[in-house]
């Protein structure tokens, strides 16, 4: 990119990824019901404050726990219900969460990094516009799905490996939701300065 910094205004849109961003994500498997849904610190009261920069605000996950067998649809529909009512009592807004059900061994077109979930969210938002998005995820996937879509990429990750592996992939980098937070409130008129990046390559991995 030949930008030096992103101005964000109150028209833009919010893309998140779930596991890993908003809720720990469960190493080798899967959130099946809402006790094991755990937030990671700080990440209710980051929302509260996003709800009012971003609009709408967008949770594209992969879940293909569902194509395992390992949960239903039923029960990932529970989880995300509750979900967006927690973030409604905290002050915060999620206005829709989409998901893919299928294997990472299909290569589904609405599974990311393909752009299936992103442009079903454009067509139930118009007021969506991809060059004024950001899409914030912990995995390449997510930086490739949000470069895909024209949109402008947050990793959240300290893994100095993968931030080298995607850094054509990659605008802006931080360890978590509340420090990119954070990062926008204290920037005036929302400017986030971008950081150098290593060569790598921009292979994603599954997810």
């Amino acid at each position: 990119m030949n930008l030096n910094d992103l101005m964000i205004e109150a028209k833009w849109s919010l893309f998140l990824d779930r596991d890993g961003v908003l809720n720990r994500r469960i190493v080798d498997g899967y959130v099946t019901h809402w006790d094991e849904f755990a937030w990671l610190p700080g990440v209710l009261d980051s929302l509260k404050i996003l709800s009012g920069i971003f609009n709408p605000i967008i949770v594209v996950s992969n879940q293909q726990g569902i194509g395992k067998g390992i949960m239903t649809s039923d029960e990932l529909t529970d989880i995300h219900s509750r979900l967006i009512e927690d973030v409604k009592t905290q002050g915060g807004r999620i206005d829709a969460v989409y998901f893919s059900p299928h294997l990472a061994k299909v290569g589904a077109f609405i599974r990311k990094p393909n752009v299936g979930m992103g442009l079903k969210a454009r067509k139930e938002f118009p007021s969506i516009h991809f060059r004024e998005s950001v899409m914030v995820g912990d995995s390449l996937s997510d930086m490739l799905f949000g470069r895909r879509l024209g949109m402008k990429t947050v990793f959240l990750s300290e893994n100095k490996s993968d931030l080298r592996k995607g850094h054509k992939l990659i605008d802006f980098a931080f360890p978590d939701l509340p420090t990119f937070t954070n990062s926008l409130t204290k920037a005036p008129q929302h400017k986030i300065t971008m950081a150098p990046w290593h060569h790598g390559t921009t292979s994603p991995p599954e997810k």
